[in-house]
């Protein structure tokens, strides 16, 4: 109810501005309690060995900074993913970077992966006192060849990995230049390869393994699916998070915001985003565990990720339209849907 009121005065705000502000209004009322969104019902999963309260999670880019993981934490979410994070500080790319679609309930983003690199970050994350499950989502920097991505991720692996209940592989934002040529087959067994073996090293340094996640485009064609799911299975990766943004602009075409680059996000690449969840879900047969993200704004496309082969969905653009409402419902529908095919 308090998000319904809020809305039209943030809408009224360019987009960037809104999001900066609503997460910095959020950090005071929801520490001291005074604000909470319908709570979401129980539905423990276990997933990458790790115990989830429920199925529903924020997705990264939200909270690029681990700035306000505290806060979020209150909303109900059954785990939160922050980031993506570079080894060095980066500004992204110039605003205006963040356009809405509001008719389509979708929106056009070109940040670039700004954030305040790993130093910067890591304070963010010693000062949160939240001990859910954390994902870290880590990419390289704007300037770093591809020929030397991996020495990027490492870095990242290695400096985030004690705080870390899964780290995210983020190799499909559009708004990085050449970064998606890392799903290509040569590139991409090479970065897995370097930072499974680095897991690997760090897992018997902490005596524990953080599980490794693969966040993949929408934008994959069947042959692309079936090369990126066999080094996913090839090198022991835990995880795929389907999907990223788009660069496709079907079924918003016409609207003067889409023209912009970026990546788009939202009810419009909904069926994408699951067409591309689906084909992994097919290729790895219940082997590697799917998170299913992209367009959820209601909670039967929570469900429908779940039927097509998810094991864990995650939100962000769904929450700007609907606000945190929407975490609870999801996790409401998914319980209904399980005990009706029960």
């Amino acid at each position: 109810m308090l998000y319904a009121l809020a809305r039209p005065l943030l809408f009224a705000l360019d987009a960037e501005t809104a999001h900066s502000l609503t997460l910095e209004l959020a950090d005071a009322p929801l520490r001291f309690g005074l604000l909470r969104a319908p709570r979401a019902p129980a539905l423990p999963v276990r997933v990458m060995g790790l115990d989830f309260p429920n199925p529903v999670g924020l997705a990264a880019g939200l909270d690029k900074n681990a700035e306000h993981v505290d806060a979020l934490a209150k909303l109900g979410f059954g785990f939160i993913e922050v980031g993506t994070v570079t080894p060095r500080p980066q500004p992204g790319n110039p605003r205006p970077r963040l356009f809405r679609l509001t008719a389509e309930r979708a929106l056009v983003n070109r940040f670039g992966f700004n954030n305040v690199g790993l130093d910067a970050f890591m304070a963010n994350l010693e000062r949160s006192s939240w001990r859910g499950v954390l994902g870290i989502n880590i990419g390289r920097n704007f300037d770093t060849p591809n020929e030397r991505a991996a020495d990027d991720y490492a870095s990242c692996l290695e400096r985030v990995y004690p705080r870390a209940s899964y780290v995210a592989i983020n190799v499909s934002s559009p708004n990085t230049t050449n970064l998606r040529a890392l799903q290509e087959k040569a590139e991409l067994d090479a970065l897995l390869e370097r930072l499974v073996g680095l897991r690997d090293r760090l897992a018997a340094r902490y005596g524990r393994s953080v599980p490794l996640a693969l966040k993949v485009s929408p934008d994959l064609s069947a042959a692309q699916v079936a090369e990126i799911a066999a080094s996913v299975r090839r090198h022991r990766i835990d995880a795929v998070i389907a999907t990223n943004t788009s660069v496709s602009r079907e079924g918003v075409e016409w609207r003067p915001q889409a023209q912009e680059a970026g990546g788009l996000s939202g009810a419009p690449i909904r069926s994408r985003s699951t067409q591309v969840l689906a084909g992994f879900a097919a290729q790895l047969k219940g082997e590697v565990p799917l998170v299913g993200v992209g367009g959820i704004d209601r909670g039967l496309d929570a469900a429908e990720k779940m039927a097509a082969g998810a094991s864990l969905v995650q939100l962000y653009t769904g929450l700007v339209y609907r606000g945190p409402g929407l975490i609870a419902e999801c996790v409401r529908t998914i319980r209904d849907a399980r005990r009706a095919g029960a």
